[in-house]
């Protein structure tokens, strides 16, 4: 009989207006649920996800994708909360700033 994954709690539902909910599982989805949670949690989702995942693995899932899908002051939060190196940080913005947004693109 095939393990059944645990569902998430009900209260991140908001998080995930345009998907199913019912069908996300964290063995599956955990890029996703991060992302979501890392960029618009609440402390009761962000407390949710420290327990599934070690701040070092939360270091590293920023580091690896450079920071990308946060705001700087996103950014600026998880790197204090995580001990994130700053001049890698501040790396990550500077090239945002200097990457033309999409209103560029059509304007």
């Amino acid at each position: 009989m095939p393990k059944r994954t645990p569902s998430l709690p009900a209260w991140l539902r908001a998080l995930f207006w345009e998907h199913d909910f019912t069908k996300l599982a964290w063995d599956r989805d955990r890029d996703l649920i991060t992302a979501k949670v890392l960029a618009s949690g609440d402390w009761q989702s962000v407390t949710w996800l420290l327990r599934q995942s070690s701040r070092e693995e939360l270091r590293r899932w920023i580091e690896e994708r450079e920071g990308r899908g946060l705001s700087p002051q996103q950014l600026g939060y998880w790197e204090l909360l995580l001990g994130l190196p700053h001049r890698r940080v501040n790396s990550w913005l500077q090239r945002t700033e200097a990457s033309p947004g999409p209103s560029s693109r059509w304007g």
